[in-house]
């Protein structure tokens, strides 16, 4: 096989099979997003604490679970955590349609949050062994596009289909998605495995890890605090701001794709903390709709940079076989950020009798994200790719 430059083009038949199979299955897990509150509180007569355990169920499992999916994906390859993940999710929702009570649901969620530590892991270690080397932060903005893309488009959906069909329709529909990121997921490669007995924890992603833990402090402040924020400042609807943000970071991704390859990626990873530092204490300060408006714009250029760099750093230090462990421990620190986040910033806003202390902390917290990232090491010039996956053929099945 000859190698791969930097050159040499990155989307291909495979490539964009398993960022479509991606894009199925967080299609899948937003048309659930908004139903499911609704479903607890509406048919099960569950209050704020059924909805919090509800959907603290599967983020706890799927966290849980991620560092024994890396392991999985590493010895037996990205193809059966793709796979295997998106049947898993699938199943538990089609059993969603008996649920008529709060313990079996928590039960199904626990469930499905396994599948999506599987899928998350196996999908987007597959996305890097397709990536040339010199072009692995493209390769994640790209396939990150797949997953706020089934986010994002996934919540209006379900809402659709709930309003005309009643919530058993939400679930068949979501494992059907489900059925078809199966289907697409069949050509995932396996990759690069190994018998090899290694630590659960891959140590290369704890740096990049903690700088993820401390710098999302941002993003649990933003989507935690910002619509109270802006009912008691009296400073209009929060859903156009939330618009704003979204459209930003799919824009950033896709148009400033290769800027972490190009550039540097702990560089890049730095510029982006600075982004999200500025953009909280600017919507700490400027207490108006442009400066919140200012400050959402600068806070998701900063988002929008930092995963592809992070993603970027991680792979650089590890082989091909241990790519899996390495983006399952990093993934863990995004769920630890939210759950911790929120919990400390409302700790915040209790003490300080509003949401500006939030943002002030969040700004702290994400400033020593830096000292983080001085830890890891800086990358050399990326050399051409020698990837064998991606040399693979088209897919054949």
């Amino acid at each position: 096989m000859t190698p791969r430059s930097a050159g040499k083009r990155l989307v291909t038949p495979r490539f964009a099979l398993v960022t479509a199979s991606s894009l199925a299955y967080f299609l899948a897990i937003g048309m659930l997003m908004p139903t499911i509150p609704r479903f607890v509180e509406n048919v099960l007569d569950g209050g704020g604490v059924a909805v919090g355990v509800v959907a603290g169920a599967f983020a706890f499992s799927a966290a849980l679970l991620r560092p024994w999916a890396g392991r999985i994906g590493d010895r037996s390859g990205r193809r059966i955590l793709v796979l295997g993940g998106s049947a898993i999710l699938g199943l538990s929702y089609l059993l969603y349609v008996f649920v008529d009570a709060l313990v079996p649901l928590v039960a199904l969620r626990v469930l499905s949050g396994i599948g999506e530590a599987a899928m998350f892991v196996g999908a987007a270690t597959a996305i890097q062994d397709l990536a040339p080397t010199a072009r692995s932060g493209e390769a994640a903005s790209y396939f990150s596009v797949a997953v706020y893309g089934g986010l994002g488009g996934g919540p209006p959906l379900g809402e659709a289909i709930q309003r005309a069909h009643g919530y058993d329709a939400v679930w068949v529909a979501a494992a059907g998605a489900c059925a078809v990121a199966f289907v697409l997921g069949w050509w995932t490669p396996v990759g690069a495995t190994s018998t090899a007995r290694r630590r659960l924890l891959n140590t290369s992603a704890l740096g990049p890890g903690a700088a993820m833990l401390l710098s999302l402090s941002g993003l649990a402040a933003f989507t935690g605090f910002l619509a109270l924020y802006v009912d008691h400042e009296r400073l209009g609807d929060a859903g156009p701001v939330f618009a704003v943000y979204g459209g930003l970071i799919l824009a950033m991704r896709i148009a400033g794709a290769r800027i972490a390859d190009r550039f540097g990626a702990r560089e890049t990873a730095m510029f982006a903390v600075a982004c999200i530092v500025t953009g909280m204490l600017v919507m700490a300060s400027w207490s108006a709709r442009p400066g919140i408006y200012a400050a959402t714009v600068v806070f998701a250029v900063g988002m929008a940079l930092q995963y592809p760099a992070l993603i970027r750093l991680v792979i650089s230090q590890v082989s091909p076989d241990e790519r899996s462990s390495a983006i399952a421990t990093l993934s863990i620190f995004f769920d630890l950020s939210q759950g911790l986040g929120l919990f400390v910033l409302g700790g915040v806003v209790a003490v300080f009798d509003g949401e500006r202390a939030a943002f002030l902390a969040a700004a702290v917290l994400s400033s020593f994200a830096v000292a983080a990232l001085l830890r890891v090491p800086s990358l050399p010039a990326a050399p051409g790719d020698r990837s064998p996956a991606a040399e693979a053929a088209p897919p054949h099945g």
